[in-house]
């Protein structure tokens, strides 16, 4: 995994586990790697992948079973989506708009290529 130095790296790592569940690599109920695994996976510190457990567990993604590990919650594709749903119209809806609308683009044209976008993920 590449980090930038934009965001803290814990945040980074919780970013990606939260498109692992989104994309069903950690399916609900499912365990998480340990601390560990993870750690040594993605090449940092355990510390800092117990920072990024911590704060998904805090947001209600993920649980710990004392002394088993930590799971994904059944709600937790449903949890993500509304997260990003809130950061997305918080931080970044206006500018996303404002730059369609300096492309001249209309309603409509987005809608087509919305569409578009959706149809070729399905294939």
């Amino acid at each position: 995994m590449e980090f930038n130095g934009n965001k803290p790296i814990y945040l980074q790592i919780t970013e990606g586990i939260m498109d692992q569940i989104a994309d069903g690599e950690f399916p609900p109920d499912g365990r998480l790697p340990s601390v560990r695994e993870y750690a040594a996976r993605v090449e940092v510190n355990a510390n800092t992948v117990m920072r990024a457990y911590d704060w998904l567990q805090q947001q209600h993604v993920i649980f710990n079973r004392r002394g088993i590990g930590f799971f994904v919650l059944p709600e937790a594709v449903k949890r993500i989506g509304e997260m990003r749903r809130n950061v997305f119209f918080r931080d970044e809806a206006d500018y996303f708009f404002r730059r369609l609308a300096s492309f001249g683009l209309t309603p409509a044209d987005v809608a087509a290529l919305y569409e578009d976008y959706l149809a070729k993920r399905e294939e």
